[in-house]
């Protein structure tokens, strides 16, 4: 994992940019345009959530994610992807790239930043954002909904939340499609919206707490889904011990 990535900033085309400029040389608007990248033959598919999730293959050749920011509940029928502009620093595109720089450059697992956009007029914004796809990983839900994951990983789990917490990291939509499992059954946390460091305090049981209420609505929705009390046990034993160990 890359350490102490330093991001550029720059007003493009009346456009605000927030980019890595190792992955990037030129940013432009167009790169925030899921038709742009299709024109291109470069879109290679799409994964829905609060928002559209675009896949692409990236300038550099990798796979990319292209997110573009959406409201959740029932205000998204009205107003589904603007938000009141108070300043560069507080939209969530800019919060969530540097953010996700600061986590890259304290080795917790979470996708490499690409670039960020704000399009602000009228006292509104617009905003995306674009990552570096983790590779051979699909989403902890789809993962216990073919197959079942041995304790070691479960523990394992338990002991990467346990890291993300101790480094004061509230997740503001901590579930089991934001937890994604790769190849070696190693987890990452996507979706960083919201998201943001805080100091000690009971919001990191209740983020735990979230996590289980997750999974218990997909067991709840499936009796093939791959998920038992002893497996939730297994992840509070890593936790505990990660956190109390302060690895």
């Amino acid at each position: 994992m890359s350490t102490h990535m330093t991001l550029r900033e720059a007003t493009i085309a009346g456009e605000y940019i927030v980019w890595d400029d190792v992955r990037l040389e030129e940013p432009a608007p167009d790169l925030f345009d899921a038709g742009w990248w299709q024109a291109r033959d470069a879109l290679r598919g799409e994964a829905e959530g609060r928002g559209t999730a675009h896949f692409v293959t990236g300038i550099d050749g990798t796979p990319w994610v292209l997110r573009h920011n959406r409201r959740g509940g029932a205000l998204a029928t009205l107003n589904p992807d603007r938000f009141l502009y108070t300043g560069l620093a507080r939209a969530r595109p800019v919060r969530e790239i540097r953010l996700l720089t600061t986590l890259r450059d304290r080795e917790l697992p979470v996708p490499a930043p690409v670039a960020a956009r704000v399009n602000a007029s009228l006292g509104i914004y617009r905003g995306d954002l674009i990552t570096v796809q983790i590779p051979d990983s699909v989403p902890l839900a789809d993962r216990l909904a073919e197959a079942p994951l041995p304790s070691t990983a479960w523990q394992e789990l338990g002991g990467t939340l346990a890291r993300f917490h101790r480094a004061g990291v509230w997740h503001a939509d901590l579930n089991a499609r934001n937890v994604l499992v790769d190849g070696d059954d190693g987890f990452h946390l996507i979706d960083f919206d919201k998201a943001r460091l805080r100091k000690p305090g009971k919001w990191r049981e209740a983020n735990i707490a979230r996590l289980h209420r997750s999974l218990d609505k997909f067991r709840s929705a499936s009796m093939r889904f791959n998920f038992l009390d002893a497996n939730w046990a297994a992840l509070r034993g890593g936790y505990t011990s990660v956190f109390a160990a302060g690895l």
